[in-house]
């Protein structure tokens, strides 16, 4: 299926110091841009926040202290960024809820509000979700291959997750069932308990 364009629909990513969006920072903004004659154009931005970054956070994307310690900060490039998406729609993963939100607050805190009117927002995670079930049902015929055929029972209901909980043993080699049990039976007594 060939995607037609009205307008350029922007894909963007965020690294952040950390996932409060009042409180921190972004380290590195990458954007696709898709024309309506089908082009790409690319931007990619380090950032450097202007607090430290958490070590345990510089673990997951990798962008540590030195790494942005002589990147510009958002203030200086923040023209330059909503020049690049223009007046794009604005497209991402979990970018409804996290990604444009979080734009917003930091375009807005150094003084470049970004301009929302007239901007469409695609959330790929969103229709993910709504075209991929995520029921017991759904992970019954994907885990067993079965379909489930007396939901809301409560015995069939539990006899089926079991077997879920089975199969996914199988799969994924990095679970073990004393890992299994042991972690979130820690998990559990710690909210009990």
């Amino acid at each position: 299926m060939r995607l037609i364009l009205s307008k350029s629909l922007c894909f963007f990513d965020l690294e952040t110091t950390g996932t409060q969006i009042t409180k921190d920072r972004i380290v590195q903004l990458a954007a696709v841009k898709l024309d309506p004659d089908g082009s790409k154009t690319s931007a990619n931005y380090i950032v450097n926040p202007e607090i430290s970054i958490p070590d345990d956070i510089a673990a997951i994307h990798g962008i540590s202290n030195d790494m942005v310690k002589d990147a510009p900060t958002l203030g200086a490039i923040a023209q330059e960024i909503i020049d690049f998406i223009g007046d794009s729609d604005l497209a991402g993963y979990n970018s409804n809820k996290f990604d444009i939100p979080f734009l917003v607050e930091e375009f807005y805190r150094v003084g470049h509000p970004f301009p929302m009117e007239g901007r469409n927002f695609v959330d790929v995670q969103n229709i993910f979700h709504k075209m991929e079930q995520r029921t017991l049902a759904a992970a019954y015929q994907f885990y067993c291959g079965k379909p489930m055929e007396n939901a809301h029972n409560a015995l069939y209901d539990t006899e089926v997750t079991l077997d879920v909980f089975l199969a996914q043993l199988e799969r994924y080699d990095q679970l073990s069932p004393a890992a299994c049990t042991g972690h979130f039976f820690k998990q559990q007594s710690a909210r009990c308990g």
